[in-house]
């Protein structure tokens, strides 16, 4: 009788045990099932999201399409440049000082196109200062002889190295063409013409579009 009870009670506590092992095992299963598909909807959140944020951007296709290219006109302070591509071409973005304005028409009598007459720019950009406002000059930066990138000179005088009466512009070190504060070729200047103003437009006082003669919307 007392081996009886103690095989019963032996029983019960392997059973007991049994159970609890099981537990243990689903509940390691559940924990993976878990992890697996958190992972997985991770995956899934960043294979959507990753199109959604590109999608935001253009591709480097529609770029070299020509599709338009916007500046952020207040990170260029007075006196500096910077570059911007479009059309796989550079493009120029010159934030002109009020001195670099005037210092302008001091070389008319030394470019070859001071009225701009040749068809190198928008007619909006047939002016002096071949600029819709006058402090922001936009230019491909290419020039017009053979295609090479010619060097900012924006430093007035001996300081530019290209002598004391110099008024500050571009020069190109393939063959010595000279172009202005406004990228007006100098005369007997191996290229042919002033640098070319790209179509553009102003979306507001500090968002520049390159590529469209018009706003948006």
């Amino acid at each position: 009788m007392a081996d009886n009870i103690e095989q019963i009670g032996s029983n019960q506590a392997t059973g007991a045990g049994g159970d609890s092992g099981g537990a243990s095992v689903d509940k390691n299963r559940r924990r993976t099932l878990i992890a697996w598909t958190g992972a997985a909807g991770a995956v899934a959140g960043i294979g959507i999201a990753v199109p959604f944020v590109m999608s935001m951007f253009p591709s480097e296709r529609a770029r070299a399409a020509g599709a338009p290219v916007e500046v952020d006109l207040s990170k260029i302070e007075p006196g500096m440049m910077i570059t911007e591509e479009w059309r796989g071409k550079p493009v120029w973005v010159l934030h002109r000082t009020d001195g670099m304005i005037e210092r302008v028409p001091r070389t008319d009598d030394v470019v070859a196109d001071p009225g701009s007459r040749q068809p190198m720019q928008p007619d909006y950009a047939r002016n002096e200062l071949r600029s819709i406002k006058p402090n922001y000059l936009v230019l491909v930066g290419i020039c017009t002889h053979l295609g090479c990138s010619p060097s900012q000179k924006l430093e007035v005088g001996e300081a530019s190295g290209l002598g004391a009466d110099w008024n500050g512009g571009f020069f190109c070190p393939c063959h010595g063409s000279k172009f202005d504060l406004a990228g007006r070729v100098f005369k007997g200047a191996p290229a042919p013409s002033n640098l070319e103003v790209p179509p553009h437009t102003y979306l507001s006082d500090t968002r520049l579009l390159i590529g469209e003669d018009s706003k948006r919307g």
